[in-house]
C-alpha cells in the first residue's frame, strides 16, 4: 500500500465518511491540532526513561490513544451519519483523580511558573500548551458545527492533567520551579 494518494494535491482532504474539505477548514485545523498534541505527548513520553516516571510513561501512552479517539471524533462531520463518537461521556471526569494525585506531588502553587524544568517536565509543559491550543481549535469548530461535548471536556481536563504531571515530573527529578517574576499571588490555597 502506498502512503501517498495524491488526493490532497489540490488542497483538500477526506474526512470520516468521505466528505472532502479544504485543508484550512476549521475541522481539519481542530483534528490537526489534536494530532500535534499527540505528537508532543509522544515526545514527552520518549523523555520518561527514568524508572521514577514509569507510571507517567504508561499514562502518557494511554492518553495518546485517547487523543487519537478525540481526533477521530473531530474528523467526523455531520454528514458522517453512521459515525459513533469514540470519546466517552465520563472520560473528563475520569481524569480528575489523576489530576488530584499528581497535584499532590508538586510544591504548593501560588504563582504562575515558567514552563521548563527537567526534560520530561518541560516536554509535558509543551504538550499541555499544545492540548490547550487543540481545545481552542475544537471550540472554534464547535461555534460553526456540531462537536461532541465529551471531546471538548476531555481536552479541557487533559491540559490540567498534563500541567500537574509536568510539575510532578520536575519534583521527582529534584528540579525546582521558577516563578514568573511579575506574577502576583494567583492561587491562594496552593492548589
Amino acid at each position: 500500500m502506498r502512503l501517498y494518494t495524491r488526493g490532497g494535491d489540490r488542497g483538500t482532504t477526506a474526512l470520516i465518511g468521505g466528505e472532502r474539505r479544504h485543508k484550512g477548514d476549521r475541522r481539519i485545523e481542530a483534528y490537526g491540532a489534536v494530532d500535534e498534541a499527540c505528537a508532543a505527548l509522544g515526545l514527552a513520553t520518549s523523555l520518561m526513561q527514568d524508572e521514577r516516571l514509569s507510571d507517567m510513561r504508561r499514562l502518557a501512552v494511554w492518553l495518546q490513544q485517547r487523543l487519537w479517539d478525540v481526533g477521530a471524533d473531530l474528523a467526523a462531520p455531520p454528514s458522517a451519519k453512521d459515525y459513533v463518537p469514540k470519546v466517552g461521556a465520563s472520560w473528563a471526569d475520569d481524569l480528575e483523580p489523576l489530576i488530584d494525585k499528581y497535584q499532590e506531588e508538586g510544591p504548593p502553587l501560588t504563582q504562575f511558573v515558567l514552563r521548563q524544568g527537567s526534560p520530561a517536565g518541560a516536554a509535558l509543559h509543551l504538550a499541555c500548551t499544545v492540548v490547550r491550543r487543540a481545545e481552542r481549535e475544537a471550540w472554534r469548530l464547535a461555534a460553526e458545527e456540531p462537536v461532541p461535548e465529551a471531546a471538548l471536556r476531555f481536552l479541557n481536563r487533559l491540559s490540567d492533567l498534563l500541567f500537574v504531571m509536568a510539575r510532578a515530573a520536575n519534583a521527582r527529578a529534584g528540579v525546582d520551579e521558577i516563578a514568573y517574576e511579575h506574577s502576583p499571588v494567583v492561587f491562594r490555597d496552593g492548589k
